[in-house]
């Protein structure tokens, strides 16, 4: 297999090439990575926030590839953010916690929210976004950590939907973005 290969995003206005890795003998996916690219997370953030249901008071995202997006759609809002981490913080209380498994992972992990941040959730409008929505596994972990802590789901979002992804409808996302099989 090339190791050199690229997928040519177009996205926001902007144009991105993203290397191709393989995640499996016959799959391969093409690597959105947000960190660092101060215009490119500035300009999906303003154009998510376009598409945003008005009403949300909180926007959620799960650790790690997330966070520079959700920062960014809380400061251009003006509204509150908090992530659910991968893993067990020393300053969290009471950690609440559901198993998640997602495409970029090859085992089983678990997201946790600290119980003040889960109490700020509850009866709040919510939104949940990400980086790229693929399987759905991460955003149904983070859709339920927001229905145990008593917050209402007024949306779902990401930058790009992967596969099979972009035809869900009950996700708003900028771009489809494909799996590349062999």
């Amino acid at each position: 297999m090339d190791d050199n290969r690229t997928y040519t995003l177009k996205v926001a206005g902007l144009e991105r090439e993203l290397a191709i890795c393989p995640i499996s003998d016959t799959m391969s996916i093409a690597a959105f990575i947000m960190f660092s690219d101060v215009e490119l997370t500035i300009a999906c953030a303003t154009e998510l926030l376009k598409k945003a249901p008005s009403d949300f008071d909180v926007i959620i995202t799960a650790e790690s590839k997330g966070i520079p997006l959700a920062y960014e759609m809380s400061r251009q809002s003006g509204k509150m953010y908090t992530l659910a981490r991968k893993s067990k913080k020393l300053y969290m209380k009471r950690p609440v916690a559901v198993d998640v498994k997602s495409i970029t992972t090859d085992r089983f992990q678990t997201l946790y929210l600290d119980v003040d941040d889960f109490k700020a959730l509850k009866d709040r409008k919510v939104l949940i976004v990400d980086d790229v929505i693929s399987t759905g596994e991460s955003l149904a972990a983070l859709r339920q950590l927001v229905t145990q802590a008593g917050g209402e789901i007024v949306g779902q979002m990401a930058v790009l939907a992967e596969g099979d992804a972009a035809n869900r409808t009950d996700i708003i996302f900028l771009e489809p973005l494909p799996i590349f099989y062999t």
